[in-house]
């Protein structure tokens, strides 16, 4: 009996300037109904390109061959319509990055609605009730307020959660899910692995699960390939991988884990930022006068400071507060209380006043795709700001890209590409490399690591300690990833729905949290 999903001698290749550069190389590997196989690999080694590939959902620059078959019938090849009916109904995605696949211009409950009229031919009350059952199985708090919400209007978390509904409305007989949880809290992330599991049994489904989070392929997996420059190097049943391992490259991948403590800070540093009784409420208006009926409290009395050379963690489930209060410091969004950078309340600063500040206070956003223009390479991307900051003008500003670009792991041979040709994890890189190339006194890392694959996650929290020794960097780091947390932070804040529930030393909330939630955090990361 044939495999539900059957992948043979799979090869594609890129054609650019009329060249083939070959990105999957012979892969072989097979989905039974109720299975779950996981690709696990390196950022760049294939694992997207082949997941894409089995329903032609690559670009014309793609050249593909072997032989992919969904249920006996052949993918390579076939015809639009086949395609058009295969795609999203029997086998369907998850994707990972759910900025890019929601449209901006429609709520949350029309898109789903739109998906379920399409599949289901639902409308009205009865998609309604299929809506929110969907919301409230991937773990959105209180879906019904969540229906008339947009995208923006999400974190990042809550996003990919309302993707993976989308993906789940026609109850697929293969899910392909590409770093499904990637944006995902501890918590929430072990309610959808928990969750797809379950669809997987009650379905029979067969689940393709991409990632590069070792601790969730042990958790998930049934069977497992290893992929490196486009092969597979290694396959085997997931015990037999974790418990001996063959392949070097899966040796190295196993053994990646961010350890270690940063650079102690100086007893005399300077206080970079601070802020005291921060609030940040949004208005909720209703009526046809837009009359303010209440407010989403997104933070509450947010008290912190942040010394050079010092990194204070803030963690919390997706729609805590985290990026709020990150955003609300760096005078990005509207706040009450007091607001110090370099010693100087800036809450009231004009946009003007606060210009030349801004080379001083750099982010990294979650979503390195969404922040970067498609229309500049990779080198106009970092040097963007020398510019504009008229940063180090009398040197090259090629020449300040290739040194940034050496120090956050790029090729420098790549800096004229477009960020469509990187991988996930290579344009989280360019995305810091933009802050970096500023050498900023405050640098908030919203989920800078959560792209990345381990081996280079270790990497980027190796550099990133290495720099804030070498320049006194003050960091405000926003991860769920509790691990990476303990190797970058000297404090650690824990959000709860707008409220911080407990602050203090890195050893003392990991080795004694004091809090109910923070224990929970804690024993989710397990």
């Amino acid at each position: 009996m044939s495999a539900l999903l059957d992948v043979k001698d799979l090869r594609v290749s890129f054609r650019q300037d009329g060249a083939l550069t070959e990105a999957v190389k012979g892969v072989s590997f097979s989905v039974e109904r109720g299975e779950t196989v996981a690709l696990v690999g390196e950022s760049g080694s294939g694992k997207s390109v082949s997941a894409l590939s089995t329903v032609s959902l690559l670009g014309d620059s793609a050249e593909i061959s072997g032989s992919v078959t969904y249920d006996g019938q052949q993918m390579i090849g076939a015809g639009e319509s086949l395609l058009r009916k295969v795609r999203g109904n029997d086998i369907s995605f998850i994707f990972q990055e759910p900025m890019t696949s929601l449209n901006p211009l429609h709520t949350i409950e029309k898109q789903l609605a739109e998906s379920i009229a399409l599949h289901q031919g639902l409308a009205g009350a009865a998609a309604r009730t299929r809506i929110l059952e969907l919301l409230e199985q991937v773990g959105i708090p209180d879906p019904e307020t969540r229906l008339g919400s947009y995208p923006h209007q999400l974190s990042g978390g809550q996003r990919q959660r309302v993707m993976i509904a989308m993906a789940l409305v026609n109850e697929p007989d293969v899910l392909i899910a590409d770093e499904p949880t990637t944006a995902l809290d501890v918590t929430i992330q072990a309610q959808i692995l928990d969750l797809l599991k379950a669809l997987k049994d009650r379905l029979g489904m067969g689940l393709l699960f991409i990632t590069h989070d070792l601790g969730i392929v042990r958790r998930i997996a049934d069977r497992v390939c290893v992929m490196q420059h486009g092969e597979i190097v290694e396959t085997g049943r997931a015990t037999d991988i974790f418990d001996a391992p063959q392949h070097p490259y899966t040796k190295k991948l196993l053994s990646a884990e961010p350890s270690g403590q940063p650079t102690p800070v100086p007893t005399d540093a300077e206080t970079v930022a601070r802020t005291e009784h921060l609030k940040v409420w949004f208005p909720i208006q209703a009526g046809l006068l837009r009359r303010t009926v209440g407010h989403v409290k997104a933070v509450n009395d947010a008290t912190l400071s942040v010394r050079a050379g010092e990194t204070i963690g803030i963690v919390g489930e997706s729609g805590s507060g985290k990026t709020t209060l990150a955003l609300a410091m760096m005078r990005l969004i509207t706040s009450e209380g007091q607001i110090v950078f370099n010693g100087q309340d800036v809450r009231k600063w004009s946009t003007r006043e606060l210009r030349a500040l801004r080379k001083d206070m750099q982010i990294v956003f979650q979503d390195p795709y969404g922040s970067l223009s498609p229309r500049m390479t990779c080198a106009q991307i970092i040097s963007e700001g020398l510019g504009i900051h008229k940063v180090d003008a009398d040197r090259d500003p090629r020449e300040l890209v290739r040194e940034v670009m050496v120090e956050v792991g790029l090729d420098p041979a790549t800096m004229d590409r477009y960020p469509h040709e990187f991988s996930g994890g290579q344009r989280q890189r360019i995305a810091i490399a933009r802050a970096m190339v500023l050498r900023p006194r405050l640098l908030v890392l919203d989920e800078p690591t959560s792209a990345l694959d381990m081996t280079v996650q270790v990497q980027i929290v190796d550099l990133l300690r290495d720099l804030q020794a070498k320049y006194g960097l003050a960091y405000i780091f926003i991860s769920h990833d509790l691990k990476v947390v303990r190797a970058m932070s000297h404090q650690v804040m824990v959000m709860k729905h707008g409220d911080v529930v407990e602050i203090g030393d890195v050893d003392a909330i990991f080795d004694a949290p004091q809090h109910d939630y923070t224990r929970t955090l804690l024993q989710a990361a397990v």
